[in-house]
């Protein structure tokens, strides 16, 4: 093993596994990478390997040649071996020269080696088991900052990538949306009624950590607002989980809202984000994916905010509740899972946030 703060690629490399373990918003992030990576070896099969469910975010990316999804075995624990180890032997006749995973955690490492590529890459963590490093062949000792003004959480990953002399020298490039996916995207909004030359925000309310959540009444007054003031119509989005939440949503605030909660694949909750002119959201994947579309955010944090996730620039907007302690990065108030602050947090402070940054993108006008 090789442990040094920079690596140079000398082997011939016609296949590349990059390993993302993620949730959505690191799967999201990932595309920059994915973009560098192509742009330094053009002629290489990228192929990723995530968690079961993430990949469609990226499907019919022209960039990569195949999405790997972890296995997630169903039925008895003899089945369950027998499907694991299908996979492992899957992965192994790839046939992978080049290995890079971008986190830190154990299965990706275990994996990488499974590959048996000739060169496996990864940054070592202090945090990380020790016997972790001994699954890579290449090691970097540190990321390196890149030559460019901060770029948001996309440099989580990029600067697993610079010790390789891999990188983006230009602006961070949009999140793709192939034109089959915004063909499908078009097909469920005029299935839903929704006007396609009208004004739309889209809106991720919902979070699988309850603690980050905000009050459904209060949504309903932001989501009113923009339309009793601008005619503006709301797009609630999210998993399949949040159906019936969004639908209690869309019943208080009428018929210029719109539910389309578990009515998407990944790409094409993308393609609807993107159809929006503004993304309102809690800390969830709906904000990142708008940030990587290019796309105005307004995003409200209580506890879990983290600035390696902010995104930079005036198009995004974050809404802070007035207290001392936010953020405290702690499952709610003292790890209760209930977020006081959310709670105080009123509606007047999301909807200023809201038209200051409708009005600053040209949007609206001045009332």
């Amino acid at each position: 093993m090789f442990i040094s703060a920079q690596h140079k690629i000398d082997i011939n490399v016609k296949k590349i596994l990059v390993i993302q373990l993620g949730d959505i918003g690191d799967v999201v992030w990932t595309w920059p990478s994915i973009y560098a990576i192509k742009a330094k070896y053009p002629g290489a099969k990228i192929s990723l390997l995530t968690r079961r469910g993430r990949g469609s975010l990226l499907e019919k990316n022209p960039l990569i040649e195949e999405i790997i999804e972890i296995t997630q075995p169903d039925g008895n624990w003899l089945n369950s071996i027998s499907t694991q180890i299908d996979f492992l032997l899957k992965l192994r006749n790839h046939g992978f020269d080049l290995v890079i995973d971008l986190r830190a955690d154990d299965r990706g490492a275990i994996l990488t080696l499974v590959t048996g590529a000739r060169m496996r890459y990864a940054v070592v963590y202090r945090h990380s088991p020790f016997w972790r490093n001994s699954m890579f062949t290449h090691m970097a000792t540190n990321m390196l900052p890149g030559s460019v003004p901060f770029r948001g959480p996309a440099e989580q990953s990029l600067g697993v990538l610079r010790p390789l002399g891999i990188d983006i020298a230009t602006d961070i490039p949009r999140f793709p949306v192939p034109e089959v996916i915004a063909e499908n995207v078009e097909a469920i909004l005029k299935n839903a009624n929704i006007n396609l030359s009208d004004k739309f925000v889209t809106v991720s309310p919902y979070s699988r950590c309850k603690y980050k959540e905000w009050d459904q009444g209060k949504w309903s007054n932001v989501i009113c607002r923009l339309w009793n003031r601008w005619r503006i119509s709301s797009v609630i989005v999210g998993g399949i989980e949040d159906r019936k939440e969004a639908d209690d949503l869309k019943l208080q605030c009428g018929s210029f809202t719109y539910n389309l909660a578990g009515k998407t694949t990944l790409a094409e909750l993308a393609g609807v984000i993107n159809r929006s002119i503004l993304h309102l959201g809690i800390d969830t994947a709906g904000p990142h994916l708008a940030a990587a579309l290019g796309l105005p955010t307004v995003t409200i944090y209580g506890p879990s905010f983290g600035e390696a996730w902010a995104h930079p620039g005036p198009m995004h907007q974050i809404v802070f509740p007035d207290r001392d302690c936010v953020p405290c990065r702690k499952i709610g108030c003292d790890g209760s899972g209930r977020s006081e602050c959310l709670e105080e947090l009123q509606p007047d402070k999301v909807q200023q946030a809201t038209e200051k940054l409708l009005m600053q993108q040209g949007l609206i006008s001045s009332p």
